[in-house]
């Protein structure tokens, strides 16, 4: 492993450090281990965790530390690279809150919605700003607390986008603002789908292109496929999910009857209403 950043022996007065090496031809991921002080020493394992790109950042109080990575897949691994650094205590004013939870462009059907951050060194508390108009009018935000834990629990009124991010106060001075994380929530579901073709009571010959309407807010589509009853599922592979408004069917005998139907699935994982069942007839 070649390991890129943080370099060997580097002095630095930032709390928050990426870790990053060459990536391997044939490594399905990358376990990343940080200690203090060292691996011979060890007086506290910061981190352990399988990361499947070439970076990874963190948030680090001052000390001594080592990091060591290695490359893996199903079977085998690499040896593991070490390298070691200091961080520096610092004021605040020069770092940042690292966010965690939820992640950028997050989508939610719930309205408790839990915004967590990492700890940084020298912080007494943390204010923490929720908006959905971009942080335009900071006298007219949808959340404006401080807390001293690395987490605050919001219930949300309204569906919409929103907006956090959070900084460190201390009695003296204030970190920098976090990046500023997206999300959406969003409790409404799709409409209902409509099937197109085949038509109801049909006859048709196979394969048969089974095709619905393409709804405006769905991420994805289950589709159910009946046996002749039109109650026992057609098989082990339904409920299907599918991306696309029309799925291809190429089973079954000549004069079997088949019933389907398929719902709308949004990005908060809101379920529409199934569509009516329909049947088709092989010909």
């Amino acid at each position: 492993m070649v390991l890129l950043a943080p370099t060997n022996n580097l002095e630095t007065s930032n709390y928050q450090l990426t870790f990053w090496w060459e990536m391997q031809q044939d490594a399905l991921g990358y376990r990343l281990q940080v200690v203090s002080t060292d691996f011979s020493n060890i007086q506290k394992l910061i981190l352990d965790t399988l990361v499947k790109k070439d970076k990874f950042t963190y948030t680090l109080d001052p000390g001594k530390y080592q990091w060591r990575v290695r490359a893996e897949n199903g079977s085998s691994q690499t040896s593991y690279t070490t390298q070691s650094f200091i961080v520096h205590p610092s004021s605040l004013t020069n770092n940042v809150i690292q966010l965690t939870s939820p992640t950028n462009n997050f989508f939610t059907s719930s309205p408790d919605v839990k915004l967590e951050w990492l700890n940084l060194f020298g912080a007494t508390q943390y204010r923490v700003q929720l908006d959905n108009q971009n942080f335009i009018d900071e006298n007219n935000l949808v959340l404006n607390v401080t807390t001293t834990n690395l987490s605050f629990l919001k219930t949300l009124s309204k569906e919409g986008n929103y907006q956090f991010r959070v900084r460190g106060e201390s009695t003296t001075e204030n970190s920098k603002w976090s990046v500023v994380r997206n999300f959406s929530y969003d409790a409404t579901p799709p409409v209902q789908v409509k099937l197109t073709a085949p038509l109801n009571n049909k006859t048709v010959a196979k394969p048969v292109q089974l095709t619905w309407n393409s709804i405006t807010d769905a991420e994805k589509y289950e589709l159910i496929v009946y046996q002749s009853d039109l109650t026992t599922l057609y098989s082990t592979s339904y409920p299907m999910l599918l991306t696309t408004n029309t799925y291809t069917f190429n089973a079954g005998d000549s004069n079997e009857v088949i019933g389907w139907k398929v719902r709308a699935i949004d990005k908060a994982g809101n379920k529409g209403s199934f569509s009516d069942l329909f049947s088709f007839t092989i010909q």
